[in-house]
Protein backbone atom coordinates (compact mmCIF):
# COMPACT_ATOMS: atom_id res chain seq x y z
CA UNK A 1 0.00 0.00 0.00
CA UNK A 2 1.58 3.33 -0.88
CA UNK A 3 0.21 7.03 0.13
CA UNK A 4 -2.98 7.65 -0.99
CA UNK A 5 -3.01 11.26 -3.05
CA UNK A 6 -6.58 11.78 -1.30
CA UNK A 7 -5.84 10.61 2.34
CA UNK A 8 -3.33 12.38 4.69
CA UNK A 9 0.33 13.41 3.85
CA UNK A 10 0.97 13.71 7.60
CA UNK A 11 0.11 12.25 11.11
CA UNK A 12 0.81 12.63 14.44
CA UNK A 13 3.29 10.07 15.55
CA UNK A 14 1.42 8.47 18.21
CA UNK A 15 -1.56 7.80 16.20
CA UNK A 16 0.68 6.79 13.43
CA UNK A 17 2.28 4.18 15.83
CA UNK A 18 -0.96 2.96 16.85
CA UNK A 19 -2.63 2.99 14.00
CA UNK A 20 0.45 0.48 12.29
CA UNK A 21 -0.04 -1.46 15.39
CA UNK A 22 3.48 -1.30 16.67
CA UNK A 23 1.93 -0.35 20.01
CA UNK A 24 -0.99 -1.83 21.47
CA UNK A 25 -3.52 1.52 22.55
CA UNK A 26 -3.00 5.14 21.21
CA UNK A 27 -2.00 6.51 24.88
CA UNK A 28 1.19 3.57 25.41
CA UNK A 29 2.41 4.90 22.29
CA UNK A 30 2.17 8.11 23.82
CA UNK A 31 3.83 7.97 26.64
CA UNK A 32 7.09 6.43 24.97
CA UNK A 33 7.11 9.16 22.70
CA UNK A 34 7.43 11.46 26.29
CA UNK A 35 9.87 9.20 27.94
CA UNK A 36 12.09 9.65 24.68
CA UNK A 37 11.80 5.85 23.18
CA UNK A 38 10.67 7.25 19.74
CA UNK A 39 12.74 8.49 17.27
CA UNK A 40 11.95 9.71 14.04
CA UNK A 41 14.99 10.01 11.56
CA UNK A 42 17.27 9.75 14.83
CA UNK A 43 15.62 13.07 16.82
CA UNK A 44 13.77 12.02 19.88
CA UNK A 45 9.85 12.69 19.26
CA UNK A 46 7.09 13.88 20.59
CA UNK A 47 3.50 12.44 20.75
CA UNK A 48 2.41 15.38 18.15
CA UNK A 49 5.26 15.29 15.98
CA UNK A 50 4.43 15.35 12.73
CA UNK A 51 5.50 11.88 10.46
CA UNK A 52 5.66 11.89 6.50
CA UNK A 53 6.01 9.04 3.86
CA UNK A 54 9.94 8.33 4.09
CA UNK A 55 10.64 9.00 7.85
CA UNK A 56 12.55 6.36 9.33
CA UNK A 57 11.08 5.98 13.14
CA UNK A 58 12.61 3.55 16.12
CA UNK A 59 10.39 2.52 18.57
CA UNK A 60 10.61 1.21 21.80
CA UNK A 61 7.92 -0.57 23.65
CA UNK A 62 8.71 -2.53 26.19
CA UNK A 63 11.66 -4.48 25.48
CA UNK A 64 10.80 -4.55 22.17
CA UNK A 65 12.87 -2.41 19.35
CA UNK A 66 11.26 -1.75 15.84
CA UNK A 67 13.31 0.14 13.48
CA UNK A 68 10.86 1.24 10.33
CA UNK A 69 9.92 3.10 7.44
CA UNK A 70 7.29 4.86 6.58
CA UNK A 71 5.63 3.66 3.56
CA UNK A 72 2.29 5.11 4.01
CA UNK A 73 0.69 7.24 6.36
CA UNK A 74 -3.00 6.26 7.90
CA UNK A 75 -4.79 7.93 11.33
CA UNK A 76 -7.31 5.14 11.99
CA UNK A 77 -6.30 1.60 13.56
CA UNK A 78 -6.33 -1.09 10.84
CA UNK A 79 -6.10 -4.95 10.55
CA UNK A 80 -2.93 -6.52 10.70
CA UNK A 81 -2.10 -7.22 7.55
CA UNK A 82 -3.33 -3.63 6.01
CA UNK A 83 -0.99 -2.68 9.34
CA UNK A 84 2.00 -4.21 7.65
CA UNK A 85 2.33 -2.56 4.44
CA UNK A 86 2.23 0.48 5.89
CA UNK A 87 5.81 0.41 6.93
CA UNK A 88 8.89 -1.10 5.42
CA UNK A 89 10.57 -3.24 8.85
CA UNK A 90 14.48 -2.99 9.24
CA UNK A 91 14.49 -4.34 12.21
CA UNK A 92 17.52 -6.78 12.66
CA UNK A 93 16.32 -10.08 13.40
CA UNK A 94 16.91 -11.56 16.88
CA UNK A 95 20.37 -12.55 18.16
CA UNK A 96 20.50 -16.35 17.38
CA UNK A 97 22.50 -17.15 20.47
CA UNK A 98 19.94 -16.84 22.89
CA UNK A 99 19.75 -17.96 26.55
CA UNK A 100 19.44 -21.92 27.33
CA UNK A 101 15.89 -22.09 27.52
CA UNK A 102 14.70 -23.02 31.43
CA UNK A 103 15.26 -26.05 32.89
CA UNK A 104 11.88 -27.89 33.63
CA UNK A 105 10.98 -30.23 36.31
CA UNK A 106 8.29 -33.28 35.10
CA UNK A 107 4.90 -33.01 36.10
CA UNK A 108 3.96 -33.86 39.73
CA UNK A 109 8.18 -34.13 40.77
CA UNK A 110 7.18 -32.69 43.89
CA UNK A 111 9.00 -29.55 44.88
CA UNK A 112 12.83 -29.05 44.08
CA UNK A 113 15.09 -30.20 47.15
CA UNK A 114 17.82 -28.00 48.54
CA UNK A 115 20.33 -29.59 46.43
CA UNK A 116 18.20 -28.90 43.31
CA UNK A 117 17.98 -24.79 44.24
CA UNK A 118 21.20 -24.46 45.06
CA UNK A 119 22.04 -25.80 41.26
CA UNK A 120 19.83 -23.89 39.53
CA UNK A 121 20.37 -20.95 41.63
CA UNK A 122 23.74 -21.31 40.36
CA UNK A 123 22.92 -22.02 37.03
CA UNK A 124 20.96 -18.41 36.90
CA UNK A 125 23.55 -17.13 38.74
CA UNK A 126 21.88 -15.76 41.47
CA UNK A 127 24.24 -17.53 44.00
CA UNK A 128 27.64 -15.64 45.02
Amino acid sequence: MTGNPTGPTHARVDQWVWATRLAKTRSLAAKAARAGHITINGERAKPATQVAVGDRITVRIGEVWRDVEVSAIITKRVGAPVAVTCYIDHTPPPPTDAAPPMPRRDRGAGRPTKRERRQLDDFLGRRH
